[in-house]
């Protein structure tokens, strides 16, 4: 189940044959609905009417927006040797080792997309998983950056450094700082963020080629996980704007 209009319309624009039927609130008639009940229409989606409360039981939350989507698996890639061999230029990854928030995953996700990532991964075990509550903060993007889990995250690590994939690992406990690192190599690049409370773990951190920081220059002394993904992917992404 997926709720919210961005993650619900996004499902619908990028692959409405996934999507079984939509739940929306009779209630609701304002323009947002009326604009999805059209698109679900004319993607032959299924509608069916219900109340609120009814919405909150089926998705456990009364954030729904009015409506709710019953959808079947993306055909977004799965397969992390698919998706690599399908990347035309170098590999902007990013990688959450267990992350256990669904609103930080959502929000990774996001910027991840922003970002032009090639998609994120992350392991099975240890860390929240793609729920409907990571797709509707995700707003969209769930629908659009494949999400990768993988069964051991170092050996799959190691595998994109045979790749030539510069794994660059982030923690506040080095002098050396995100703006340090050159994210030009023809190989690509992956960014290891860790998790919110204990960081990377260590099989992680000591599989990274460097480990970096992300410069503090106020009165708190870290950053949540998202926006120091936000950090790290735009700063890659800079480094490979062309150059005038």
């Amino acid at each position: 189940m997926i709720f919210g209009f961005h993650a619900v319309t996004s499902r619908i624009r990028h692959e409405a044959s996934s999507v079984e039927e939509i739940y929306v609130d009779s209630g609701r008639v304002d323009g947002r609905m009326q604009e999805l009940l059209h698109a679900a229409k004319a993607a032959g989606v299924r509608i069916i009417q219900a109340d609120d409360q009814r919405l909150s039981n089926i998705v456990g939350t009364r954030r729904h927006q009015g409506v709710v989507a019953k959808a079947g698996e993306l055909s977004l890639a799965r397969n992390l040797d698919e998706l690599l061999d399908a990347i035309e230029g170098p590999p902007l990854l990013l990688v959450l080792d267990g992350i256990t928030d669904p609103h930080n995953l959502g929000a990774c996700l996001r910027v991840a997309d922003g970002a032009g990532a090639h998609a994120v991964i992350a392991p099975k075990d240890r860390a929240v998983g793609l729920n409907a509550t990571a797709a509707k903060v995700a707003s969209g993007a769930a629908e659009t950056v494949p999400y990768i889990t993988v069964t051991n995250l170092a050996r799959t690590l190691r595998e994109l450094k045979e790749r030539d994939i510069l794994l660059v690992g982030t923690t506040d406990e080095v002098e050396k700082n995100i703006y340090d690192v050159d994210f030009t190599g023809v190989g690509g690049s992956a960014l290891v963020m860790g998790s919110e409370g204990e960081g990377m773990r260590r099989l992680t951190r000591e599989t990274c080629d460097l480990l970096v920081s992300v410069p503090m220059f106020g009165s708190v002394e870290s950053l949540n996980v998202s926006v120091a993904s936000g950090v790290c992917l735009y700063e890659a992404r800079r480094q490979r704007l062309p150059r005038p």
